[in-house]
């Protein structure tokens, strides 16, 4: 949403629109009244198209698209230049290039070309060029980057365009329509808004009206372009969240697995004493039952003995 007020608007002089002989009859709606021969736009009707643009910029922008911008009338050059090199967009405010969407494959060999004399520069390949070469080839960079240079990280056809005054930008517009690419466009009163997807009803000749426009729109894509950051940032924080959970998960199993093993050691151990005990006791118990044996054997010898010994006796008598 836009931050933009009616006060704002009416010191910006965006009301003003053109001659009453100029004017486009498409334009009624958005007209408030005539003064002086001139027409007023009505700001109300500014502000609800405004916001609209604005958050259809912003939903543009979350995405991860581009928007192009054009503006090569003289009022509108630095003004766009300054704010859309901020929010690092596409941008043209020079001369449009016929074609420059629709034979799109051709403006990214001449930006490829710009791309090769720069590469020649780095690489020494400059240095073996003669003096009428390297002139030749420094007339043909700056040509390219006049035309092209605001335009050379725009390596896809972009997902919208804002033009700044589309009856000067005509050739623009109908390349932008011809590739069913959604349109903005500041309108005045001497333009047709129906060839625009989203119209805003302003002053498109004034520095202050181009300037407050151009101010909610890249406030709009800054915002969705921070939204697209911090969306970004959660996923980061979530996935690291997930990496130390399974970091955590795999220490208190490792230490589980160890804790069982030193458990079944010691139970182990334990089985081998209580066995090894066992054995002693087996063995306890068989020295005690040859022991008795051992004393029933003697107490048999020393039974028969004295017997024999009475049996001598009783023969000698």
């Amino acid at each position: 949403m836009s931050k933009v007020n009616f006060e704002s608007l009416l010191e910006a002089g965006v009301h003003f629109g053109h001659l009453k002989r100029k004017w486009n009859p498409a334009m009624a709606p958005y007209i408030f009244e005539e003064k002086k021969g001139i027409h007023i736009i009505d700001l109300n009707k500014t502000i609800a198209h405004l916001d609209q643009a604005c958050a259809a910029m912003k939903q543009i922008a979350k995405s991860g698209k581009k928007v192009l911008f054009v503006a090569t009338k003289k009022q509108a050059k630095e003004i766009v230049a300054q704010m859309v090199t901020e929010i690092n967009m596409p941008f043209v405010t020079e001369r449009w290039s016929g074609g420059m969407l629709t034979n799109f494959q051709t403006t990214r060999k001449s930006i490829r070309k710009m791309s090769a004399i720069d590469k020649m520069k780095t690489d020494g390949t400059w240095e073996t060029l003669n003096k009428r070469e390297r002139l030749f080839k420094t007339r043909q960079r700056e040509k390219l980057e006049k035309n092209f240079g605001s335009i050379a990280d725009m390596t896809r056809q972009p997902a919208a365009i804002f033009i700044v005054d589309i009856s000067k930008e005509h050739i623009a517009l109908s390349e932008a329509k011809r590739l069913n690419i959604p349109t903005f466009g500041m309108v005045d009163t001497n333009s047709n808004p129906k060839l625009v997807d989203f119209p805003i009803p302003a002053n498109d000749d004034a520095t202050k009206s181009i300037t407050i426009v151009m101010e909610a729109i890249c406030g709009a894509i800054k915002e969705g372009l921070e939204d697209r950051k911090n969306v970004k940032g959660d996923k980061e924080e979530s996935e690291g969240t997930v990496e130390v959970a399974a970091l955590v998960t795999e220490k208190v199993s490792k230490k589980a697995d160890e804790t069982v093993t030193e458990t079944a050691t010691e139970t182990a151990s334990e089985t081998e004493t209580a066995t090894e005990t066992a054995s002693e006791t087996e063995t306890a118990t068989e020295t005690a039952s040859e022991t008795e044996t051992a004393t029933e054997t003697a107490s048999e010898t020393a039974t028969e003995t004295a017997s024999e010994t009475e049996t001598a006796t009783e023969s000698k008598d």
